[in-house]
């Protein structure tokens, strides 16, 4: 295995999802071990939503084991996008809870799943030179349809490993300080949005992203806590 910034990353030229693939060696790899693949046959998001993973795209995931559960590992991943993205001269933000948008579209997802205490495995999909099909142009994009720039992914990577190792440090030692950095590029906050949880539809304000991670909504004068959901943005009323 080789190393970008002291993690060990195992490189694959093509696999069905890498967090899956994390899931089967994370009981004998060390914590931060990135696992890399040029293309994934069944990438996958939220609610096992499929996720289009040609190459050309930074399609990894990293096994995290900090000795404890926490939801809020989604931001570090979130987080670690917006300040690579910065670092190649483009500015994002969080679409609770785990996709990073740029003028309107998604650039890039993130998937959490935790084997208890055991391990966390943070998977990150990022649409870096690959192009988005036809039928995703107004939803999606990639630093090279914003750019005009073809981007070295070793590049990128080497970036989004040492921002991911500044936020997980961060959340292990100070995770209120993690939640201040997500609400000041959560976009949504001050918006009118449309979420559902399941069956369950809610519309309202988004005035905040608590401390533990969940969205805080005005739903008709009252104040309603939404833990996960998919978020939309609504005009006014």
């Amino acid at each position: 295995m080789e190393k970008v910034i002291g993690r060990k990353v195992i490189r694959l030229e093509e696999v069905s999802s890498t967090n899956d693939y994390a899931k089967s060696v994370a009981r004998e790899v060390p914590d931060g071990t990135l696992i890399v693949a040029r293309r994934q046959t069944s990438g996958r998001g939220r609610l096992g939503r499929r996720w289009l993973s040609p190459e050309g795209g930074l399609w990894l995931s990293v096994v995290l084991k900090p000795g404890f559960v926490d939801t809020r590992m989604v931001f570090v991943g979130a987080l670690s996008v917006i300040d690579t993205l910065a670092d190649f001269g483009i500015v994002s933000g969080i679409k609770w809870p785990n996709d990073v948008w740029v003028a309107g579209r998604k650039i890039a997802g993130v998937l959490l799943e935790a084997k208890g205490a055991e391990y966390t495995i943070l998977g990150l999909g990022l649409n870096v030179n690959n192009p988005t099909p036809r039928e995703l142009e107004d939803r999606a994009v990639s630093m090279f349809e914003l750019t005009g720039n073809i981007f070295s992914l070793d590049a990128v990577l080497k970036s989004l490993s040492f921002h991911m190792d500044a936020w997980y440090g961060i959340l292990k030692e100070d995770p209120f300080l993690l939640m201040e950095k997500v609400r000041e590029r959560t976009f949504i906050l001050g918006r009118f949005v449309e979420v559902f949880d399941g069956d369950e539809r809610v519309v309202g304000m988004a005035v905040d992203v608590l401390d533990d991670g969940s969205l805080l909504l005005n739903v008709g004068g009252s104040l309603k806590r939404i833990l996960y959901g998919d978020v939309s943005i609504r005009p006014l009323p």
